[in-house]
């Protein structure tokens, strides 16, 4: 007996049957698949967001300036801390910080200025690339700066308007100056968008009069396969106890454990998901094994084992799980493939919104990985198999004589 030619046969008698249970399977599919690459993409454009943006892989600071952001708590030996890190297998550079009021014509506000340096900044992260309108700061340009997205609303500025600070000197002086606006940023995080204002390390040293060294040292791994764990411990024990050592992980605790979890999230609403599509599948295999009962007692009596009729019933499930698999793949990818192309426009809902202080990206791509498209698939063949077991056991217990006289 040809069981797949059979089980082929059965399908096809009952086609429009067979169509509305496939077609149910496959539009489950096609959403979860589209889901899980939406889910995938928010996670990689989260991280993104964190290390690519702003922290990096690695920081370095004294012990106590995250908590104490002392304006005298620098590193002395920066430079050549960093030009040892970029001999070994690290991108590095060095970063400064100091705080004031930064005015315009139109309005007032405290702000963090951030002194980067121009040539090694664009290695470790890609905030230069993150330029709502304007630019990025030029080594030429002594009195250019980039602000934050909502500073520029908050003060009334654009870019080409002028901004005064007024602060404090390393010495104890009334630090002052005028700016140019170069450039504004997109969203990055709630501390960079609300009072950010970016400007070269040798414009703030001279505006502040600091001495040498960094407040901030930052590094990115040139082999991102590298466990980022392992790698932080390595240079915490090159460093000493002299300097602290913290990875994106733990700067960002709240950041991670989401990321972490969004995988069970996923899980969790595939769940729910298909527990819809087996009751449909399980509905639909009943109503066929109930129609055919007289057949399957005339199979039994002529000899056909039970737990051929198991594999029957199983094969058919099999044929109208596979082709709900195939359309799902075609639909399911290409709309994946589209989000992640184009995007979702999500800027009426999200934008300014931030979580845990990193703003999210108003455009919500998705991310077509190889577990956005096997993972729905293999759940639906799980959850089908499931959903068949209650119809397979019933005609492999049905008696032979009481089948065929079955009204």
């Amino acid at each position: 007996m040809n069981l797949f030619t059979l089980a082929s046969r059965n399908v096809y008698r009952h086609r429009h049957r067979s169509m509305v249970t496939t077609l149910a399977m496959a539009f489950a599919c096609t959403m979860m698949i589209v889901f899980v690459a939406l889910m995938d993409g928010f996670a990689i454009g989260s991280e993104r967001n964190v290390v690519s943006m702003n922290t990096g892989d690695i920081q370095i600071h004294l012990p106590g300036y995250r908590d104490d952001p002392d304006i005298y708590s620098l590193i002395d030996n920066a430079d050549k801390l960093v030009a040892q890190f970029r001999h070994n297998a690290f991108y590095a550079t060095e970063r400064l910080f100091a705080y004031g009021l930064m005015a315009s014509d139109h309005g007032s506000s405290g702000v963090q200025l951030r002194g980067v340096d121009l040539n090694y900044e664009p290695t470790v992260t890609d905030i230069d690339q993150h330029i709502m309108a304007g630019e990025w700061l030029r080594s030429d340009d002594q009195h250019g700066v980039v602000i934050g997205k909502k500073l520029s609303k908050l003060l009334d500025v654009g870019v080409g308007d002028e901004l005064v600070f007024i602060g404090q000197t390393a010495d104890g002086y009334m630090a002052n100056d005028s700016f140019q606006i170069r450039g504004i940023l997109k969203s990055v995080s709630a501390v960079i968008d609300n009072g950010g204002v970016f400007m070269s390390n040798d414009m703030l040293r001279a505006l502040i009069t600091l001495p040498a060294g960094a407040h901030e040292l930052v590094l990115m791994r040139t082999n991102r396969a590298t466990d980022l764990t392992l790698t932080t411990s390595q240079v915490q024990t090159l460093l000493g106890a002299e300097l602290e050592v913290m990875n994106w992980q733990q700067l960002m605790p709240i950041v991670n454990r989401f990321l972490e979890t969004a995988q069970v999230q996923t899980f969790i609403m595939m769940i729910f998901t298909y527990i819809a599509v087996a009751s449909v599948v399980l509905n639909a295999m009943l109503m066929s094994v109930f129609e055919r009962i007289h057949e399957f007692g005339i199979m039994k009596a002529i000899g056909v084992k039970p737990k051929q009729l198991i594999v029957l019933i199983y094969v058919e499930m099999l044929i109208q799980t596979l082709s709900a698999a195939l359309l799902a793949l075609l639909v399911g990818s290409g709309l994946s493939w589209y989000i992640q192309e184009h995007g979702l426009d999500m800027s009426s809902l999200a934008d300014g919104i931030s979580f845990a202080g990193i703003a999210f990206d108003p455009i919500w791509y998705a991310a077509l990985t190889l577990n956005a498209v096997l993972m729905p698939v293999l759940f639906l063949f799980i959850i089908a198999a499931v959903a068949v077991i209650y119809p397979a056991a019933k005609v492999a217990i049905i008696q032979p004589v009481d089948a065929i006289h079955h009204q």
